[in-house]
């Protein structure tokens, strides 16, 4: 698809919007702009023509972007459309980037001016760390998209997304609910950051030279978080994470029992069931 005729702006340049910068400037937009408090990131973005232009001033590129994508925290989304609900370009595309969905489309979609179109978005990518320094178009390729659309928003609008992300390189698209995205983000993304940090918080992480092996350090790379962004995260899925920690908890009890038990052949069906679930997953 032919996107020169069009101008985009990204707010916030940090990991997932210098991401989004690098990414799509391979893709050929007529103005790729950005816009960020942090006047060394633009600095940055511009001298290595990552950007064309960064701006501490959202109206001025608000007014002429086409699409805008918002890369910032949950509450600070709902904040920035709130203060430049005036500087957004007439029948202007809308996105953002969180990992939550629910509070922030409801929100949004009742503030908005009716001509703007905000579709909710979720790049299922990311790094442990965070900065525009570590971020990469390459975090992108071959991961998975989810977008949120409402009865609110313009089949042509939701196409236009949807080419650009496939320009991305990402793998697959998926359009659900934003109900379905919270319950299934809590499950597949935040209860492993749980997991990952209440085993890195366990008492034998005290103990001095530790051996590990390939297993442990799959299972707590993501420990490692950005611990401002995942705190407002799991407190806005508040009650699909509660859930999912319960649901675990029962797990992990039934587990106990049996290696309590000894009971050799219930303990191997539940492994087995276990293997099988990932393979199909």
């Amino acid at each position: 698809m032919d996107f020169s005729d069009f101008n985009i702006s990204i707010v916030g340049l940090g990991l997932i919007g210098g991401s989004f910068a690098k990414s799509l400037r391979k893709c050929g937009f007529k103005n790729l702009w950005a816009i960020d408090i942090n006047q060394e990131n633009l600095r940055k973005a511009e001298e290595l023509n990552i950007i064309d232009k960064g701006f501490t001033n959202p109206s001025i590129p608000l007014s002429k972007s086409d699409i805008t994508i918002i890369c910032l925290y949950p509450e600070l989304v709902v904040k920035f459309i709130q203060d430049n609900l005036k500087n957004f370009k007439e029948n202007s595309i809308i996105t953002d980037a969180t990992g939550v969905k629910s509070n922030i489309v409801e929100v949004i979609q009742n503030l908005i001016r009716d001509d703007i179109d905000f579709i909710g978005g979720h790049p299922m990518a990311g790094k442990e760390s965070k900065g525009f320094d570590i971020s990469s178009a390459k975090i992108f390729e071959n991961a998975d998209y989810i977008l949120t659309p409402t009865m609110r928003n313009k089949p042509e609008n939701i196409k236009l997304l949807k080419e650009i992300i496939k320009e991305m390189k990402f793998e697959k698209i998926v359009e659900t609910s934003v109900k379905d995205h919270d319950e299934m983000i809590a499950y597949v993304s935040q209860l492993p950051h749980i997991i990952a940090t209440s085993i890195m918080n366990n008492s034998m992480a005290d103990k001095e030279n530790i051996c590990s092996g390939g297993s442990f350090k799959d299972i707590t790379r993501v420990s490692n978080v950005n611990s401002d962004l995942w705190v407002e995260l799991l407190i806005e899925n508040k009650d699909n994470v509660v859930k999912q920690i319960k649901d675990f908890i029962t797990q992990l009890e039934v587990i106990e029992n049996l290696i309590d038990l000894k009971d050799y052949h219930k303990l191997k069906e539940i492994f087995d069931k276990g293997r099988e679930n990932k393979e199909r997953i």
